[in-house]
């Protein structure tokens, strides 16, 4: 098949007929009708055109290996800086499409599934592993274009270090039982982005203190599997009208709750179970760290060179260019986006091929940025506001512009440069980056995408080499620190 059109994506997901809940209902019918689904599904379709366009085409994939046929570029496995370079290029063509708004593009578990497979020999010889299911997987990914949503977090019934559950039917996600056939999960995972709009669903553990083995496991199931749900929040899509709301219109990704009813995972999907040493140390040892923080930085830098046009944008459209304060704002937005562009640079530049022969990024510059973000981010939305003041809550609607009360809004509503109608288009979005449900949900989503802040901080801190030029403040002062 290769690399798939964005027709071919609706009609794909359409045909699946995935259980989603939402306020309450089951959806029925094509998702790319539903109102809380087609805007995203629609940017995702035209993503998916993009990348076969006869002008996009080379640059947007490559060829199989197995089935000579072109394929997205984010299934490739990089063995030289230049092909990480062209990875990166491919992934800023497709963030700046969706103006970094998308965390979950389909890029992000592409990239995830290579990770996997190239990383699958630190699965050999060990007990309930199975490498040859995570090759198999994602050269089905790549040479079919499958598009992915993941969930690894349990539900946060008790988030104390010494939590044991203990209640008679399973809260978060875990083996139940094994069969002939595979293994049956029952419980629940949260915060799948995307969660019943994706073709296959990736559910994996993460590191974390007192792993029992029935939750160590790793497996891609069909999101149509029997037993499988999807339950949503809701949704943030405030209307269809892209004057009114045009980011949530076109990006609102959804998240969901997803709930295991003994659903069965056959074993040919299953990629290790019952290991919560592999559990613990896969991905600390895998390139997942490396290529998944070098995807989302790349997005994350677009996303900030869109945050700072908007704010720019709003600067000249009242005319507020000559205060300093307003100099100050927008120099913060720009010293974080050259130090995260700095950052990323480093990563390629420092590049280094590891055991399977693949270039990865250079972890700790990437890390950092990853630390630096999260922070960034919210002060990036805050400048935003300030600098809109009251004109991010004076905002008439699409109708407004269409009724009798046209003379008022052109008169008082115009700007120094700007007429009203577009005064009000502009500041329409950087109130739906900022400050409507849409808005405040990409803040509380960069806040934790790379997961909780302080436990990031700290596993920078032990991971640092700390001690590197340690002998400068031993020569200095004639004392021996110790062994290094």
């Amino acid at each position: 098949m290769g690399a798939i059109n964005g027709s071919d994506f609706l009609k794909k997901i359409n045909s699946l007929n995935n259980e989603i809940w939402l306020d309450g209902m089951q959806v029925k019918g094509p998702l790319s009708d539903n109102s809380a689904f087609k805007g995203i599904l629609r940017t995702k379709a035209a993503l998916y055109d993009a990348q076969v366009s006869p002008e996009l085409l080379q640059k947007m994939t490559y060829t199989s290996p197995t089935t000579k046929e072109r394929v997205g570029l984010s299934f490739m496995q990089p063995r030289t800086i230049e092909e990480l370079r062209l990875r990166r290029r491919m992934i800023e063509q497709w963030a700046r499409q969706t103006c970094g708004l998308l965390g979950r593009s389909p890029d992000y578990l592409n990239t995830v599934m290579m990770s996997f497979a190239s990383s699958r020999y630190l699965l050999e010889g060990k007990e309930n592993c199975f490498p040859q299911h995570m090759l198999a997987m994602y050269e089905k990914a790549r040479d079919n274009d499958l598009s992915f949503t993941h969930t690894f977090i349990t539900p946060q019934v008790n988030r104390s270090q010494a939590y044991f559950e203990c209640s008679d039917e399973p809260i978060a996600a875990k083996v139940v039982k094994k069969t002939n056939d595979g293994l049956i999960i029952r419980g629940a995972r949260l915060l799948a982005t995307q969660g019943g709009l994706t073709d296959e669903i990736l559910v994996f553990s993460t590191p974390k203190l007192l792993c029992e083995p029935e939750e160590a496991f790793a497996f891609s199931i069909p999101s149509n599997s029997k037993g499988l749900r999807f339950i949503c929040r809701e949704s943030f899509v405030g209307g269809t009208s892209t004057f009114n709301y045009p980011l949530s219109s076109r990006f609102d990704e959804m998240d969901s709750l997803v709930v295991f009813d003994n659903v069965l995972v056959p074993w040919e999907r299953v990629f290790f179970y019952d290991a919560p040493e592999v559990a613990a140390t896969f991905f600390g040892a895998s390139s997942f760290q490396p290529f998944t923080f070098h995807q989302v930085i790349t997005r994350q830098i677009v996303k900030t060179e869109f945050m700072l046009s908007v704010a720019e944008l709003l600067v000249q459209t009242i005319n507020i260019s000559e205060y300093q304060h307003i100099h100050e704002k927008l120099s913060e937005i720009i010293i974080g986006l050259e130090t995260m562009k700095a950052l990323l640079a480093k990563s390629e530049m420092d590049a280094t091929v590891d055991t399977a022969g693949y270039m990865r990024p250079s972890l700790l510059p990437l890390q950092v940025a990853s630390n630096i973000f999260p922070k960034l981010y919210p002060r990036f939305s805050e400048i935003i506001q300030l600098i809109g003041a009251s004109g991010m809550v004076t905002l008439p609607t699409e109708k407004d512009f269409q009724s009798e009360r046209i003379p008022d809004l052109h008169h008082y509503l115009q700007a120094a440069n700007q007429s009203a109608e577009d005064r009000v288009k502009i500041f329409r979005l950087a109130w739906d980056l900022t400050m409507s449900a849409f808005g405040t949900r990409q803040t509380q989503y960069e806040r934790y995408f790379f997961g909780d802040p302080v436990r990031l901080a700290s596993y920078l801190y032990k991971s640092y080499p700390k001690d590197a030029h340690m002998e400068m403040v031993e020569k200095l002062i004639g004392i021996q620190v110790g062994k290094r």
